[in-house]
């Protein structure tokens, strides 16, 4: 099942999901001893410089819609997949069940990988955090409890469900 962000809905995706930190290095107190999942290439990158390994990481190769000079380089498991932009695809959405269930896992994202952080609260189990980057800002840092996954449910349900597959982009 792939699921297409309608432009109308859009407008729920600007602000965090979770508190905002200045750096990964002000989250610390949040990621350490917990699962962590992280969605984009530079909190990968930062995450790395800071010496925490992702369990499960998700990149495109892009950085504010240019090509990221620094995308991370781990030697996880490689699991590729195709995303449009405003877009879930099934593909993404099995490869973070995927990565959850057997980490530690590189997902990368052959189109974009911004709406990966809903699938990725839904696969997390309680107690682990989902860490993205909020443009310009900082990083986003969510404890995964019931309450997270029910705002997730929330924001999946104003995507269009389409059992069609054409990834050409």
């Amino acid at each position: 099942m792939d699921y297409t962000l309608p432009r109308e809905n859009r407008r729920y995706f600007k602000e965090p999901f979770g508190p905002l930190y200045s750096s990964v290095e002000d989250a610390m107190d949040v990621i350490r001893g917990r699962m962590v999942i992280a969605v984009g290439d530079m909190v990968t990158r930062n995450l790395l410089i800071a010496g925490i390994t992702p369990d499960v990481a998700v990149i495109d190769g892009i950085t504010m819609r240019s090509p990221c000079r620094e995308t991370p380089l781990l030697s996880s498991r490689r699991i590729e997949v195709a995303n449009p932009p405003g877009m879930l695809t099934g593909e993404l959405i099995a490869a973070l069940d995927e990565g959850v269930a057997a980490s530690p896992v590189l997902v990368f994202v052959d189109g974009e990988e911004d709406l990966a952080v809903i699938p990725a609260v839904l696969a997390a189990p309680d107690g682990a955090v989902v860490l993205y980057g909020q443009p310009c800002e900082g990083v986003v840092a969510l404890l995964v409890d019931a309450e997270r996954k029910r705002k997730a449910e929330w924001l999946l349900s104003l995507f269009e469900k389409s059992d069609e597959v054409d990834h050409d982009f």
